[in-house]
């Protein structure tokens, strides 16, 4: 079984920038609850399938598996929830671990977020100086909660985007 134990900050100022270059990322939602996510992305020219359960915590059951590119278009047009996450991923390395930003762009353009795996809940690291706040907890910046609410509503009441 897969698993997933991940925590999530904020980034402050630009110190991350030139430290790796970006890939671009488009993923959407087949299904996206509280209980489990089926996800679609399309990560450079690769395409995954991906399978999350309910989060305990900052752990929960991942399922991952790789899909023809052209198959990920379509199901991205046609039967994901709407808008699609659109990002540029940046894979940095700091003291043996992977941080990925994620710099979001279209619905979500302004939003700049920093994740890190880790083998177990407890496991201590050290973060980088432009690492921020963290919000692990708060569902408004996982990116299934992005699609249904997008940072570009956030905090002014109207939405930018139309969703289905």
């Amino acid at each position: 079984m897969g698993m997933e134990i991940e925590r999530k900050f904020l980034i402050t100022g630009n110190a991350w920038r030139g430290l790796a270059v970006g890939t671009d990322y488009r993923q959407g939602y087949l299904c996206s609850s509280s209980d489990r996510t089926v996800r679609v992305r399309i990560a450079g020219d690769k395409a995954f399938l991906t399978i999350k359960g309910k989060s305990s915590g900052i752990s929960r059951m991942e399922f991952e598996y790789p899909i023809p590119p052209k198959d990920a278009e379509v199901l991205l047009a046609e039967l994901c929830e709407q808008p699609i996450i659109e990002k540029k991923r940046y894979r940095i390395s700091h003291q043996g671990f992977i941080w990925e930003v994620d710099e979001f762009l279209g619905a979500n353009a302004g939003l700049l977020v920093a994740e890190i795996e880790l083998a177990d809940e407890k496991q201590l690291f050290e973060k980088p100086s432009w690492i921020g706040a963290e919000v692990s907890d708060d569902r408004r910046y996982s990116n299934a909660g992005l699609v249904k609410y997008p940072f570009s509503c956030w905090g002014n009441g109207q939405c930018a985007v139309n969703n289905k």
